[in-house]
């Protein structure tokens, strides 16, 4: 899964540019300028993103963009996390199964797929080959 998601960018009155995720209604954000927004959204939908781990929701699946819609990148470390989430909920693994299976402690997976935290990458990407799947890193 590809964590890149569709924003709609629009002036308010007052000049601020506002960016809002149609697939993703909690994240919202705005900037003096159109860069200082764009950047500011990379960080709002990462934090929106990871309350869907936290509350233990289904992630959003991002949908194609429309016409004058941008696209939006979370960081690479949170999109890892984000998949190894998704690819627990979808085999029905917990934490401590994943922990049994890595040989590692619980609280460790909880840092694993916690957005939050700083996990190093190739600790991640252990954790998805475990599940039969892969990391792979595109640039836009």
């Amino acid at each position: 899964m590809r964590y890149v998601f569709p924003a709609v960018l629009a002036q308010d009155e007052d000049g601020r540019w506002i960016v809002t995720f149609p697939d993703v209604s909690e994240a919202l954000t705005d900037g003096a300028d159109r860069d200082e927004a764009l950047r500011e959204a990379v960080d709002t939908l990462g934090a929106a993103l990871a309350g869907y781990v936290h509350e233990r929701r289904e992630v959003p699946v991002p949908t194609p963009p429309k016409p004058g819609q941008v696209s939006v990148c979370v960081p690479p470390l949170v999109a890892a996390k984000l998949a190894l989430y998704r690819a627990m909920r979808e085999q029905g693994v917990s934490n401590v199964e994943l922990a049994r299976r890595l040989g590692i402690t619980e609280a460790v997976v909880r840092r694993l797929v916690d957005p939050d935290h700083s996990s190093k990458i190739e600790k991640v990407e252990a954790a998805l080959e475990t599940l039969g799947k892969r990391l792979i890193v595109e640039a836009a």
